[in-house]
Order: structure tokens, then sequence, then C-alpha cells
């Protein structure tokens, strides 16, 4: 059973915390965050306890579900405390922060795991066993669309690092998943079409990315803000011998005829409840591999790549040029 504490009884704290405790493999020893009743109101609904933010390093792992801003330093300190780590992304907002933070984690030899979660999505999950399994021979272009349902409060946008920083980074990191070859050059395009407020903060919140690598394989990535449907996610690989596809999950799988056609349910409403599959499964893995002494991934290198491309991404999107890697 590993003793795992959470830091951070917000939004992605709860769904993290509520998973440990429902795990046969995991004990959830406590929950650390600087609002007491967040923190008082999570424990008692994952039965746990609250502790006090030392007391989180002192388990076997600990689980960073904070504020951005705090996760570089709980990572360092917890490294230095032998502990297994599983992080949120990003690990920081800036590369140099970042290099210097998994440094700390090499020194010491310790797992850190970064929260793509899209990897661990039943449906993306299996769309990549079939790609690598050569269902449609050699991958020639990818495709990912991920567009939120409406846009974050201007607040939030202020603080987030930007669309490519905060949105599309699960999808840079998706990227590099299933292209099998890192990215040699980018090329961003961007606008502000769907909350002028957006645009006042300094980002953006409508934006197309291409990726090239040396192969020549071809990615497009596609996001917004705005999403009057629903919740889109969804994945397309074209291949030498045809073509997989990942598409919405529907709230069900009932459909309606009448004389006006067709119709079916609209797709998941947000990332709580289409993702909440792949946040068992990466947790599910974590536990596992850190019981077996392995190091899982992703790892602090594939959040530093990313982060990467995102920042890649926001100077093409500035200077409309293509940027090399």
């Amino acid at each position: 059973m590993l003793e795992i504490a959470v830091i951070g009884a917000g939004r992605i704290g709860q769904i993290h915390a509520r998973n440990i405790a429902a795990h046969q493999g995991a004990v959830l020893v406590g929950i650390a965050d600087p609002d007491a009743d967040a923190a008082a109101r999570l424990a008692q609904a994952c039965g746990s306890k609250v502790i006090a933010l030392d007391d989180a390093f002192r388990a076997q792992a600990v689980l960073i579900g904070s504020p951005t801003p705090t996760h570089a330093d709980f990572i360092e300190r917890a490294a230095q405390a032998g502990q297994a780590i599983f992080c949120e992304k990003p690990v920081d907002l800036s590369l140099a922060r970042v290099d210097a933070c998994i440094a700390t984690v090499q020194r010491a030899g310790v797992a850190l795991m970064v929260g793509f979660n899209r990897r661990f999505d039943p449906h993306f999950a299996e769309l990549k066993r079939r790609l690598d399994a050569g269902a449609v021979g050699n991958l020639e272009m990818l495709t990912i669309i991920s567009r939120d349902p409406s846009p974050p409060p201007a607040s939030y946008v202020a603080v987030s690092g930007g669309l490519f920083r905060d949105m599309m980074i699960h999808d840079l990191d998706m990227a590099r998943f299933l292209l099998g070859e890192e990215p040699v050059a980018i090329h961003a395009a961007a606008s502000c079409l769907v909350n002028p407020e957006i645009g006042a903060a300094g980002d953006v919140d409508t934006a197309m990315v291409t990726l090239r690598t040396a192969s020549g394989r071809l990615c497009q990535i596609s996001n917004s803000r705005r999403a009057t449907y629903g919740y889109d996610q969804r994945i397309e690989v074209h291949g030498a011998a045809g073509m997989l596809r990942a598409g919405n999950v529907p709230t069900s799988t009932v459909e309606v005829a009448t004389a006006a056609g067709m119709t079916g349910d609209p797709v998941l409403p947000f990332f709580l409840e289409r993702y909440a599959a792949a946040y068992r499964a990466e947790l599910d893995y974590f536990i596992t591999e850190v019981a077996a002494g392995r190091h899982p991934a992703p790892s602090g290198a594939d959040g530093r790549a990313a982060l990467r491309l995102a920042d890649a991404a926001t100077e093409s999107a500035r200077s409309g040029q293509v940027v090399a890697l």
C-alpha cells in the first residue's frame, strides 16, 4: 500500500484525492492546503484527515495539485525527502526553473511523473496501441482538436502562462507521444475571437499550430476556448495504409430517428467528465510503477519538452515566423 499525501484541495486535488482514497493499492494519508475549510471538506469526503504542509513531505509519495507557481518548489522539497512525486502540469512556466528542478530530482534519484492525463484516456490509449501495432502503417499526418466549452475568467488567464502553456501543452505532449519523433519546427497562428477580456489580459483564445519532424511527419493542433456543443476532444492519425480516429464521447449513445432526421445526445461537457477514466488510469499506473521501483512517464523531461514546444508556439504566434527547434 503506497502512502500518498495530497497537496491542494482545489478542483484537480479533489479528483486525485478521491481516486487515491478509492484505490486498493494506496492509502490517502492526508490533505494539505492553506484553505483549511477546503482541506477539511475534501478530507471528510475521502475518509482522510487534514495535515500540515510539512507532514505531506513525510509520506512515501506526494501528489502535487497546488497552483502552478508552487510546483517546482514542492517537487524539489519532495525529492530531497526521498519521495516519489506526481505533479500536475506544468512543472513551472520557466524552462530555466524546470531544468533546475529536474536536476534536483535526478540527484535525488526519485520518481517524478507529470500529469499529462490524456495519454491514459482509454480511447486515445487504444489509438496509440493500434498505431504502434502498424494498423495504418507509417504515420504521415496527425490532427489533434481540443476545444473548451467556454473560456476561463480573465483573472485566470492573467496568471495561466497563456493558451499555449496552459491549454495546448496537453496537445503538444500528445503530439510527441503519437508522432514517435521530436518536432524540429513549429508554426503557430493565434487570434482573440471569443472574449475581448482575454485579449486585454495579453492572451489569445483561438490558435492553430503546425509541427514538422525531421522525417517530414506533420501534426496540426487546433485549440479554441469556445465550443458551443461541449468539450471537443478528437484525434486523427493518417498513415500510409489508412486512418485511425478517436472521436468525442457523448453523454449517451442513444439516438432518436424521426422524419426530421437523426439526433443524438451532446458530448460530455468538460474535462472532469471526459477524462475521469484517464485520471484513474494514470494514478493506477503511477502506483504500479512506483511499487515496482520504476520511474513512470510522462517524466520531468517530458514536461520540459512540452513546455519548450509551448514556448516556441508562443514565440511563433507573436512573430509570425516558423521557429526551428
